[in-house]
């Protein structure tokens, strides 16, 4: 199954994506994380790795060299991407948990991040997952990616809402586009203090016919590992996550 987490910048993707991940090793699955937001920089501390993977960017001559590339029909090389085939300074792996980055804005003054985009999309196209694996996408901020048509190979979308009115709308929004592309798509509700405040964020995600499928409570440990830098540990965001993750299982395509 290959999951995307999209959202409002700021909303907690990348949390939800380290949680989602993490329940997925509990679970077994061998779990490629894959990094699509390129402003984002700290996914792999989130998940304990020291270092970041080499860009898929670089596998591929660099931005200059894809965006000679992006008019061709085949921007990778493989017609299927396997896990196991990935060359290992690409992606990071530990104890079933893997990532590979698609590449960073790094500078200023160079240029749009649309070549990123095209190889996300190829890259999630090719990839082929074998039993047991799961692919979850740290998207970009935004709606952008939809555009783009990263989400065409996505088998379930989960939306992750924040208690603001901008994460509402943007919700709204998300769910036009991904009822356009005839995708599944779920709310997660992120950051959240109090019950009343969960029933009062679904009464409205309802009245946009958007689904919660779980409730992400402001969890202390999350919050002082973003702010030191580390990976997510266990907390009282855990348990919740995998119920999360179970329901996303049981919808296959």
């Amino acid at each position: 199954m290959k999951i995307s987490v999209c959202g409002k910048g700021g909303s907690g993707k990348s949390t939800v994506v380290s949680l989602l991940a993490g329940a997925a090793q509990v679970r077994g699955l061998k779990t490629l994380v894959i990094d699509s937001d390129e402003s984002n920089s700290g996914l792999f501390r989130m998940l304990g790795f020291k270092d970041p993977p080499v860009p898929l960017m670089e596998l591929v001559g660099g931005k200059k060299s894809l965006k000679e590339k992006m008019s061709q029909s085949d921007v990778l090389t493989e017609t299927k991407i396997s896990i196991k085939n990935i060359p290992p300074q690409y992606i990071c792996k530990k104890d079933g948990l893997m990532l590979v980055s698609i590449g960073k804005i790094l500078q200023a003054l160079e240029g749009c991040a649309c070549p990123m985009g095209v190889l996300s999309r190829e890259f999630l196209k090719k990839l082929h997952l074998d039993e047991n694996e799961i692919a979850i996408v740290d998207m970009e901020a935004g709606i952008e990616h939809f555009g783009r048509g990263l989400d065409a190979e996505i088998d379930n979308l989960v939306l992750v809402v924040e208690p603001s009115f901008e994460s509402i709308t943007l919700a709204e929004k998300i769910r036009s586009l991904a009822k356009e592309m005839q995708k599944n798509l779920w709310a997660v509700l992120n950051k959240i203090s109090s019950e009343s405040l969960a029933s009062r964020l679904k009464d409205e995600l309802e009245k946009r016919e958007i689904v919660a499928i779980g409730v992400i409570p402001y969890d202390e440990a999350v919050f002082n590992a973003g702010l030191e830098g580390n990976s997510i540990s266990q907390g009282q965001s855990t348990p919740q996550t995998e119920k999360i993750l179970d329901f996303l299982l049981s919808k296959t395509t």
